[in-house]
């Protein structure tokens, strides 16, 4: 049986030391290539939500302008009648 020489040994601990800083840093890139693609899909969701809410906003928006709108409508008929009887109240001769 042959001796291991001090320095076969500092070598194949060495290599050993070697590979498994190899493998956690495979391991380690993996991971973060899965966490980034994780981030990706999460970003992309939050565009599209995004985009969502921003529509539904401007529909609102619309909504609210155009009822706005009728109400000031509303507001210058009433007014307008609400002129009407004062008329007829301070001039009771027109008929």
């Amino acid at each position: 049986m042959e001796a291991i020489s001090k320095d076969e040994q500092l070598m194949t601990h060495s290599a050993n030391e070697e590979s498994l800083l190899s493998t956690v840093i495979f391991d380690l890139s993996q991971q973060v290539q899965v966490a980034m693609e994780n981030m990706l899909k999460m970003i992309n969701e939050i565009d599209r939500t995004s985009a969502e809410i921003s529509e539904d906003m401007e529909k609102c928006n619309d909504s609210i302008l155009g009822r706005k709108k009728n109400l000031e409508e509303e507001k210058e008929h009433f007014q307008k009648a609400a002129f009407a009887v004062l008329d007829m109240f301070n001039n009771p001769d027109i008929s």
